[in-house]
Formats: C-alpha cells, sequence, structure tokens
C-alpha cells in the first residue's frame, strides 16, 4: 500500500527572529510558515570564540586545509560567524564569512525535503519502487523511493571507484545513472531495514524526481528549498563546469606522498567543477549563512509535532559498532540531540548541524578534500561541544541541553590525524 502523507510543505524563514513568517509560495494555494527560535543578537562571549576559534585552526593544521569559515549560532548566548586563513598557500587573499563553497552531503536532506514535498502534493509516493521512475535498474523492485532517501536501498558507494577520476578531470559532465552505476556495481545488500551509506542512492533519488515532476534537479530545489527557504544564495548548478558563485572560497585537495601521507605544501586548486560530480547527492552550492539557516529550520521541521509520518521518525543505527546516540534517517544523521549532515565533495569538506528543540547550530567548511568528510564532522562536534557550554546572555536563560560527548574527545581525534606527510629529515 502507498504511502500517502498528509503533513504540509516545510520551509524556513530568511531570519533566527522571535516572530512568526508567512511566506506565500509557488501558487496562491501554497503556504509556506515558520517560526525560528529567538537568536541573541550579539557575539559569543571571548572566551567561548577563542576556544571555537582553536579548534578550526588545529583541523585546518592537521588536514592541510588553508581557509575555514565557520557558523555557530546559540540562541540563548550569542553567535559566531568568521573566515579564518586564505585561498591557498599561494593566494592569500583572507577568507571571508560570505564567500560560496560546495555543501557535500547535505544536498542529501535538501533531495529528501524535495522528495517529501512531491509526495505532499501527490506527484509521487513514498513507497513507488524505484524502477517507476529511473529505466535501467531493473534489480531494484523491491527498492523504494522513500529507501533512497532513507539510505536503506542496500545500494553501495560510487565514491571509491570515481575520485581519482573527479580530480583528474574536475570539468566532466557526469550522467547520474552512469556515475550511480559504481555503487550499482558494488553489489546490493537487503533492502529496508539496515543503512548503508550510498552516494549512489542519491543520485538515483533525483534522477526518480526529475522524471516525475517534469523538472530538471536543480529547479526543484530552487522551487521546493531555496525559494520559499530566501536562501538567496544556495542552489544546485547546472552541470557546466563552474566555481561555486561569484565569490567562491577556493577548493583543493592534496597529492599522495609515496610512504604515506598528503604534500601539504602544494595543494591542487579544484575549484572549478561541474556539479554533476556531486548531483544531488552532494552538488549544492551555499553561503555559511544559508546553510546554517537551512540546517536550522530542516531539523527543526522534519521533528515538528503533528508531521505524518516524520522524515526522522524512524532512525536506524549508522553501523553495529556505532555509538547509540549515533543514528541516521531521511538523508541526515541524528548525533545525539542534533540532526544534520556532513561530508566531502572535490575540494571542500563540510558539516552541518542543528538541535530541533532549541536551534543551537554549528556549521563549517574547510577548503581541503583530502581527508574526506569525517574531519568535518568531527569538527562540527567539538565546536558544538564547547558552544554547548556558552553561558546565557543577560535576561536569557539557557536551556537543559547536553550531547553525549566532550570536545576533548574530538579535538583529540582530530589532533592524531595524520594527514600531511612527515617531510624527510636533512642530511
Amino acid at each position: 500500500m502507498h504511502l500517502r502523507p498528509s503533513r504540509p510543505m516545510r520551509a524556513v524563514a530568511a531570519g533566527a527572529v522571535a516572530l512568526a513568517l508567512v511566506l506565500t509560495g509557488c501558487t496562491s494555494e501554497e503556504t509556506f510558515s515558520y517560526t525560528p527560535p529567538a537568536q541573541v543578537d550579539q557575539p559569543l562571549p571571548d572566551d567561548t570564540s577563542a576556544q571555537l576559534q582553536a579548534a578550526v585552526e588545529n583541523a585546518m593544521q592537521k588536514v592541510g586545509a588553508t581557509g575555514a569559515i565557520v557558523g555557530v549560532w546559540v540562541p540563548w548566548s550569542g553567535t559566531w560567524v568568521t573566515g579564518l586563513g586564505t585561498q591557498s598557500v599561494e593566494n592569500t587573499t583572507p577568507v571571508t564569512k560570505d564567500m560560496s563553497f560546495r555543501i557535500a552531503n547535505t544536498t542529501r536532506i535538501m533531495t529528501c525535503e524535495v522528495l517529501y514535498a512531491l509526495a505532499d502534493e501527490g506527484t509521487v509516493e513514498l513507497d513507488a519502487a524505484v524502477p517507476e521512475y529511473v529505466s535501467g535498474v531493473a534489480d531494484l523492485t523491491d527498492v523504494t523511493l522513500l529507501d533512497l532517501c532513507n539510505g536503506t536501498s542496500g545500494i553501495g558507494s560510487s565514491e571509491a571507484a570515481v575520485r581519482g577520476m573527479w580530480q583528474n578531470t574536475p570539468e566532466r559532465v557526469w550522467a547520474p545513472l552512469e556515475l550511480a552505476a559504481y555503487g550499482l556495481g558494488a553489489g546490493l545488500t537487503e533492502p529496508h531495514t539496515t543503512y548503508r551509506d550510498s552516494d549512489a542512492g542519491y543520485l538515483l533519488l533525483g534522477q526518480a524526481l526529475e522524471r516525475a515532476s517534469g523538472m530538471t534537479a536543480s529547479e526543484l530545489i530552487a522551487k521546493y528549498v531555496a525559494h520559499p527557504l530566501q536562501l538567496e544564495h544556495t542552489s544546485l548548478p547546472a552541470p557546466a563546469p563552474a566555481t561555486p558563485g561569484d565569490d567562491p572560497l577556493s577548493g583543493n585537495y592534496l597529492n599522495a606522498v609515496e610512504g604515506g601521507g598528503y604534500d601539504c605544501t602544494a595543494p591542487v586548486d579544484i575549484t572549478k567543477v561541474s556539479s554533476s560530480t556531486g548531483f544531488t547527492n552532494s552538488g549544492a552550492v551555499s553561503t555559511i549563512g544559508d546553510l546554517g539557516r537551512f540546517i536550522q529550520a530542516a531539523a527543526r521541521e522534519g521533528l515538528r509535532e503533528g508531521a505524518e509520518p516524520s522524515q526522522f521518525a524512524k532512525p536506524l543505527p549508522v553501523s553495529a559498532k556505532a555509538d547509540s546516540w549515533y543514528q541516521v534517517t531521511g538523508g541526515a544523521y541524528m548525533v545525539g540531540p542534533l540532526i544534520g549532515q556532513h561530508g566531502w565533495t572535490p575540494g571542500y569538506a563540510s558539516a552541518a548541524y542543528a538541535d530541533p528543540e532549541t536551534g543551537f547550530t554549528v556549521a563549517v567548511v574547510l577548503n581541503n578534500s583530502a581527508s574526506g568528510g569525517s574531519v568535518a564532522a568531527y569538527l562540527a562536534w567539538e565546536l558544538a561541544a564547547i558552544a554547548s557550554k556558552a553561558p546565557a546572555a543577560e535576561g536569557q536563560t539557557a536551556p537543559e541541553f547536553g550531547l553525549p560527548f566532550t570536545a576533548d574527545k574530538y579535538h583529540a581525534v582530530i589532533s592524531d590525524l595524520n594527514v600531511c606527510a612527515t617531510p624527510p629529515a636533512a642530511g
């Protein structure tokens, strides 16, 4: 039996303010409303900001990133939004908070938002079989569109097979099914009940949504995410090779060194890439302000009272060995009370997480993809642990908000990374 969700479409207003904003959508019958949390309009305390900056600079040094952009929003205390470092070793232009970048796997949540929006409209059904909308995948007759969103399709990942090709030919335009084929070729596991990280699944979901709607994925994310949410600097670009916006953070990767590690003294610029390398898995671009606003609202609306079905209601363990507080569903990870995503795309590693109850939000991007996406997650979690201890501003009361890990834990994990190769001894 097909699931027919009854919930209204989700959307985000532009500012983190106390008043509810009502936005008119793409037709006269569509009304979008979102009540963001009240946000103290002042910087975080100096000692908190200093701890945050030290954590980011440590991660930059450990993974060979020359630049980073960070946003931390603590509704009861203040904000810290900044750019750190420079564009590259040779280009010493300072990084600013307004630069744009590829947001990597947070695109997955946007793609799932489109799925639910089209299901709300009756354009698709969540439990429709994938071959109803995607040709050439007859083996997926038992896999649903919701499985693709939740990561329960059993499909493998394409990433390992194509990483070298992305770096060697960044301007190549990929067909989604061509790229997904590498993940399909990794073999299938039983669908529905176990999570398996699969970029290929989100590529196929994007194709299915395009076919069902008659719109491109870029148009879908614009209509159902960027435009109604007033994310002025967020989009899924066309496939033609381009930088992520007119004022981009430079994207870089590192060449491996014989004997282990990477050459951090000579990052390779890969700012100009075809968005087809990520498509509806990791191809969207944004700024730190837009990214923070999106993830805050996505987390809050995904769990709002009365949502049927809820996007995040039935999370699964990330793996059999994962901590009980680390789960996944709906295109997002649940990390204790936080909901968000992390990952990498050529040139960038990023993460964005928010608490649906308080609106507490952390977003970060590093301009080097050599170490993959885990380091962005570890850094976001370290920053969250630091910021969660920020004292309440005058007249405010800090909520009961805690995390199942400490800043020291992930600072140590990052500090133990050995991305940069040790130079040979002189002599």
